[in-house]
């Protein structure tokens, strides 16, 4: 009978070590479990940065109608008399450039002719994508695309690196110098070429600051011949996010001699430029 007695006395005590012993185990293992867990995401975190957003075009739109309307073209374009309707609308729709890719490269064209004059437009568009945007963004790498361009047609690069800013005029053509003090005027004689106030203005190349994010134009005259007219060529580049746009215009009188005016020529590039920048900020 004693020995039942202490039996039960003993049982009690191993079962409150047991589970003593059990919930030391488990506080242990939770305090284990808990810093682990926090160690891996302070890793992970610190490990990898986000990435980039992407660009703000997913797309491109239809180079031929981009900000590109009928009126616009007929003033740029001229179009000879014996075209027919049909030949005149087929002719101001554009010619659309081969493009394996339309949502990276897409392009027009268009030609209009007359007796006096050729003129000649297209239009590019490139969406530029960054593959590794830890690095870098879409619209950062538009930007050293643009800067490359920048740097071929040898304009000066915006900033405070001592280039100067776009709002400093870039030098176009001398201004006529006055007369020699030295050089009595002579009364009833003509007037010398440099001082005439009819002679065209040369407006040049430069750095555009009104149009998209970065913008340029290049005006180049062809050189001079004696049996063949100069033409004149105004290309203009600007960037709007990660999309890059390339508009030339080209004027080429028929008649020797005759050169385009640099006003009126860049005037329609910068309007159809200004008017395909609103349409993609749409």
């Amino acid at each position: 009978m004693q020995r039942k007695a202490v039996r039960r006395r003993v049982l009690p005590g191993i079962a409150m070590l047991t589970a003593l012993a059990a919930g030391a185990a488990g506080l242990t293992g939770c305090t284990s479990g808990s810093g682990g867990g926090s160690t891996s995401d302070s890793k992970a975190g610190g490990s990898s940065a986000p990435p980039a957003q992407p660009g703000k075009y997913r797309s491109l739109p239809s180079p031929c109608k981009a900000g590109i309307d009928s009126k616009k073209l007929k003033g740029m374009l001229p179009a000879g008399d014996s075209l027919t309707p049909e030949q005149r609308d087929q002719m101001y729709a554009g010619v659309a450039d081969v493009s394996y890719d339309g949502d990276r490269h897409v392009g027009c064209r268009w030609t209009g002719q007359s007796p006096e004059e050729t003129r000649l437009l297209s239009v590019g568009f490139e969406r530029v994508v960054s593959y590794d945007r830890t690095t870098s963004s879409d619209d950062d790498k538009a930007k050293q695309v643009y800067v490359r361009r920048l740097t071929d047609a040898k304009l000066p690069f915006p900033g405070p690196t001592g280039s100067p800013s776009p709002a400093d005029p870039t030098p176009a053509a001398p201004t006529p110098a006055a007369p020699s003090p030295s050089v009595p005027a002579v009364p009833g004689a003509p007037a010398s070429p440099a001082a005439s106030p009819s002679a065209p203005v040369e407006l040049g190349s430069r750095v555009l600051e009104d149009l998209g994010s970065d913008a340029f134009l290049e005006d180049k005259l062809s050189p001079a011949g004696a049996s063949a007219a100069q033409s004149r060529t105004v290309r203009i580049v600007f960037r709007t996010s990660n999309v890059i746009v390339t508009i030339e215009y080209s004027v080429q009188p028929a008649l020797p001699g005759t050169v385009p005016p640099s006003t009126e020529t860049q005037d329609r590039a910068r309007q159809l430029a200004q008017a395909m920048a609103e349409r993609l900020s749409e």
